[in-house]
């Protein structure tokens, strides 16, 4: 059974600080490429970031550069969000996703929610004061 489970959305603060983490169970443990999505209210479901195995890659999109870091912790199989000077257009539900290719760099695939087979239930991340 594959399994991937968000936790720690809530409301914070412009400014402020928040870590999501994904445990992922099941055939999804066994991932190459894990990457982290949000869909605003009326929008499309964006990519966030990337983390991918061997080699511990990460991308970002230019809208949370510099700003989110995604790391995971291998013995829990779990993936975590730590997103910091957070601003009211962070406000969105997250969503971590797998997929069981090992992408290049270059591949757009690993940009697109259409390059992940599995998917959590979300977890909401409102920002305001």
């Amino acid at each position: 059974q594959v399994q991937l489970v968000e936790s720690g959305g809530g409301l914070v603060q412009p400014g402020g600080s928040l870590t999501l983490s994904c445990e992922v169970s099941g055939r999804a443990a066994n991932s190459y490429t894990m990457a982290w999505f949000r869909r605003a209210p009326g929008k499309e479901r964006d990519f966030v970031g990337l983390f991918s195995w061997p080699g511990s890659r990460t991308y970002y999109a230019d809208s949370v550069k510099g700003r989110f870091a995604i790391g995971k912790e291998y013995l829990k199989s779990t993936l975590f969000l730590q997103m910091n000077s957070l601003k009211p257009e962070d406000t969105a539900v997250y969503y971590c996703a797998t997929s069981t290719k090992r992408y290049i760099n270059t591949d757009p695939n690993q940009y697109v929610e259409d390059g992940y087979g599995y998917w959590g239930q979300g977890t909401q991340v409102t920002v305001s004061s």
